[in-house]
């Protein structure tokens, strides 16, 4: 098993209840390198729920499935608008009903006093029009620890805007 057993329970919970619901989800990654989409295509099955995932680890391939040059430019990668965007990026480039994108400073550098190690933004939205975007501050935990914490924060948040029931 590649991730601890409390993702994989978020994970295989979030895809059953979204095979029940008929929906198709997708990622757009950061800061987590695919890890969500790692996490949910562990499940077996899964090809029948998870339509695809993208790591856009740079401004670049932000940039280029759509993501505005003014906001990365003006906020920067990290930031509330950017991941907004991410996942109105996702939602043009592919058919999920429901996205979630995660953008943030895992560390162990890159960290400033506006924007410290820790600090992630992430957002999930539908296809439906519903964007819900949360701000996470971690600390600094440890870079894997920080990319754990967002993938379990990404999975509850995708099952809120996906209609899923809460996950613990």
């Amino acid at each position: 098993m590649i991730f601890p057993p409390d993702i994989t329970e978020k994970a295989r919970d979030l895809l059953a209840a979204a095979r029940e619901r008929r929906l198709r989800l997708g990622t757009i990654e950061s800061c987590t390198g695919g890890l969500i989409a790692a996490a949910l295509t562990e499940i077996p099955g899964s090809s029948d729920v998870f339509e695809r995932g993208f790591v856009t680890y740079s401004n670049e391939a932000k940039a280029a499935l759509g993501v505005p040059l003014e906001i990365l430019q003006s906020l920067g990668a990290v930031s509330a608008q950017t991941a907004g965007a991410m996942t109105q990026a996702a939602l043009d480039q592919s058919s999920a009903d429901a996205v979630v994108a995660v953008t943030g400073i895992a560390g162990p550098g890159g960290g400033t006093a506006e924007k410290p190690v820790g600090l992630v933004y992430l957002a999930a939205a539908t296809r439906a029009g519903e964007l819900q975007i949360l701000e996470r501050k971690f600390g600094d935990l440890g870079r894997s620890e920080i990319r754990l914490e967002s993938v379990r924060t990404a999975l509850s948040l995708l099952a809120g805007v996906a209609g899923v029931p809460a996950q613990a």
